[in-house]
């Protein structure tokens, strides 16, 4: 049975899983719903019937728009949406994508990326975060970091991503903890102390960053170094070696970082320990503000 308060949807489509947020039309969550069928399992005309999965039972017999941001718009995604270039505001729904849908009550628009020429770089998710960020402090002038398996770092001014830098570094973690040879020394837990001292070594000598990877192992069959040790210096070495990396970025800047609790956390502690000017915002609200605030630019057209 269609649900007749939902007015619109909302779609973060990412690379593994997908979050959707029903919207009534006074921009209020009416449910929330996650799938695993991200971009990586699904090819382009696998998109519509997911997304009638989740909420094909919920729509009413007139058109609803579904906003979408992230691996959607890839160009092995739904349907490409190209990138707007730096330095810009966060696209809007003006240089949307719109898809053709089979089932008539769609009216499908997903977002563009971001992209930079010199250093090459690209984003597709994370601009609409940034315009969630902005929705709410439009004034703010300074360092966006976004933690994740592919880092973003962004300098904006003036409502504008002047200019963003990616790091592998969740990537690299996953990686190295669960597919080297560190795999045999890497366990579950934690230790500040470690993480810490790590951090400051690759801030100090990053070059040195692959011996102190193999120590790791080493560490572990001589010295009987604890695993809760082993992944907090890892963690440490790898977000040290990026800090070190975007220096220019956050030193003597305010850094806002938008992420989830666990690995935000780790930054924010990182770079607490550097002095640095830092706090953290939560990333799912951010990321419906964006999304949101999409949405807001479609209802002024009309």
């Amino acid at each position: 049975m269609s649900n007749p308060a939902l007015s619109w949807i909302a779609v973060d489509w990412g690379t593994t899983h997908l979050r959707l947020w029903m919207m009534d039309g006074n921009d209020k969550v009416i449910a929330r719903r996650e799938s695993d069928r991200g971009m990586g399992s699904l090819t382009s005309d696998g998109y519509e019937p997911v997304l009638l999965d989740l909420v094909g039972d919920q729509l009413p017999e007139t058109q609803t728009p579904v906003i979408i941001c992230g691996m959607a718009g890839a160009r092995q995604g739904w349907a490409e949406a190209p990138y707007a270039s730096v330095p810009c505001a966060p696209p809007s729904l003006a240089q949307a994508t719109r898809v053709a849908t089979q089932d008539p009550r769609l009216s499908v628009h997903i977002l563009p990326g971001l992209s930079q020429m010199s250093p090459p770089d690209v984003m597709r998710g994370e601009e609409t975060q940034i315009a969630g960020f902005l929705a709410s402090e439009p004034n703010f002038d300074g360092i966006l970091c976004l933690p994740g398996t592919h880092s973003k770092w962004a300098h904006i001014s003036a409502q504008e991503v002047v200019s963003f830098r990616t790091y592998m570094t969740g990537e690299l973690f996953a990686l190295l903890s669960g597919q080297s040879v560190l795999r045999h020394s890497i366990g579950q837990g934690w230790d500040d102390e470690a993480f810490l001292g790590a951090v400051s070594e690759m801030l100090s000598r990053p070059a040195g960053v692959a011996a102190e990877l193999f120590g790791l192992r080493a560490a572990q069959l001589l010295q009987a170094q604890s695993p809760d040790v082993a992944r907090a210096r890892l963690s440490g070495l790898l977000i040290g070696m990026e800090l070190a990396a975007a220096r220019p970025y956050w030193l003597g800047q305010e850094v806002v970082i938008l992420g989830a609790a666990g690995l935000a956390k780790a930054y924010e502690t990182a770079l607490n320990g550097q002095s640095a000017w830092c706090r953290m915002v939560d990333i799912e609200g951010i990321t419906l503000q964006g999304l949101t605030a999409a949405h807001g630019q479609l209802t002024q057209t009309r």
